[in-house]
């Protein structure tokens, strides 16, 4: 069944050019951050699969639940399926195996040269519960097609997703324009005695009411506070929001990964309950001038390392090289949270920086028992250097919580 959306030409070309270089007649994905950059559709479960040709064919393997979902992507042609049944008990990966057959022989593909996901992966989540095919994507294949040669592409998908099209870019200014409506209604509503949850839960109960306002059919998102001492604990892997309650004075470190229609954006912004004192107005004129030196770095051309050591030697310069426990960046778009998506803007990072990648800046400075200052924004790569996607709340001034009444949530 034909599609209704217009597809996405500029992906579809660069999808053909990685084949042909790698000497693939198709590459197959399941995960669905890899599905999306296929075929433009966000899998819900992870029970879908998406093959593109260097023909510039692509086809969508989707569970009947989905299909309405699938069709909203550019693929050519949805094949749909039942995942399980009430005559007999089966497996997805059983379940899954004749539609993928029927797609091979529609794409002629039996005797073919095929790429797929082998490797670890870092998925940014669909939905609460989600089907990964694993490993078993192999034996799945061969089954289908015992002919076909596999190998495994996942550097091919790894590059292709690093550099978006100008319509991915798009997509991605959208999830941050539902971020920056989000933030901009939360810190409206930060007082004293709120909890952390209760912060966290009204960061991220604006992206459900920023969405129908930008078109947004499907919205995701994930929101942290971290305030006080526990700020600082933002250095981690991962945020955690507390039964701490916010007091005047504090720093309040809010960490969003909102997703619009399966394109994920990665922000924080560090505010402070009423006027912040030396200590802290030193540590935010830091952090702003490793961002702007970072930013100023940002060229096609330029090594994801050069940017790392700009924001590095700024804080070096003002005196907390120590505290800058984590990279300066890494991409954002298909992924959500992962320090491996390229570009790495990492002290050992050679990837070189080309127009299209998107990723994120997040110069930080972090003190045990104090607490801790992240500025984290999305940057576009483009010819005249970095464009800011999330240019929100850029400064102290508007990151200083004024006339705090005490509330309780």
């Amino acid at each position: 069944m034909a599609q209704n959306s217009q597809p996405d030409l500029e992906r579809r070309q660069r999808i053909a050019d990685a084949l042909q270089q790698h000497q693939l007649d198709a590459v197959v994905c399941a995960l669905p951050s890899r599905v999306l950059l296929l075929s433009g559709y966000f899998p819900v479960v992870g029970t879908s699969i998406a093959i593109a040709t260097k023909e510039q064919q692509v086809l969508i393997i989707a569970p009947e639940d989905e299909e309405q979902l699938a069709h909203g992507g550019c693929a050519d042609e949805v094949i749909t399926y039942k995942p399980g049944r009430l005559d007999r008990l089966q497996s997805v990966d059983q379940a899954v195996v004749p539609p993928l057959r029927d797609a091979v022989r529609r794409l002629r593909l039996a005797q073919s040269r095929i790429g797929f996901e082998h490797g670890p992966a870092s998925e940014p989540a669909s939905y609460s519960a989600m089907n990964l095919f694993g490993g078993s994507i192999r034996t799945i294949l061969q089954e289908a097609a015992p002919q076909i040669l596999l190998d495994p592409a996942d550097d091919l998908l790894a590059r292709l997703a690093s550099v978006k099209t100008r319509r991915e870019v798009e997509c991605i200014r959208l999830a941050c324009k539902v971020a920056e409506r989000a933030f901009e209604q939360c810190s409206r509503h930060l007082r004293p005695g709120m909890s952390e949850f209760g912060a966290a839960a009204l960061l991220r109960a604006g992206f459900s009411i920023s969405g129908p306002q930008f078109g947004v059919a499907r919205l995701e998102g994930f929101a942290w506070c971290m305030s006080g001492p526990n700020s600082a604990e933002a250095a981690y892997a991962y945020a955690r929001s507390r039964d701490r309650h916010l007091a005047v004075g504090d720093l309040v470190l809010m960490h969003a990964n909102s997703c619009a229609n399966g394109y994920w954006t990665d922000i924080t912004r560090t505010f402070t309950l009423g006027e912040p004192d030396d200590r802290k107005r030193q540590l935010y004129s830091a952090i702003m001038q490793a961002r702007e030196a970072a930013l100023k770095a940002i060229c096609p051309g330029v090594r994801g390392r050069d940017v790392d050591a700009a924001a590095r030697d700024s804080l070096a310069h003002s005196g907390y090289a120590q505290e800058f426990k984590h990279s300066t960046g890494h991409g954002v778009g298909f992924s959500a949270i992962s320090a491996d998506a390229l570009p790495r803007l990492h002290p050992a990072s050679d990837d070189v920086l080309d127009v299209g990648m998107v990723f994120n800046v997040e110069p930080a400075v972090y003190f045990e028992g104090y607490g801790g200052i992240r500025h984290c924004d999305m940057v576009v790569v483009t010819e005249k250097g970095a464009e800011i996607l999330a240019g929100f709340q850029d400064d102290m001034r508007k990151l200083v919580i004024r006339n705090c009444g005490a509330a309780s949530v």
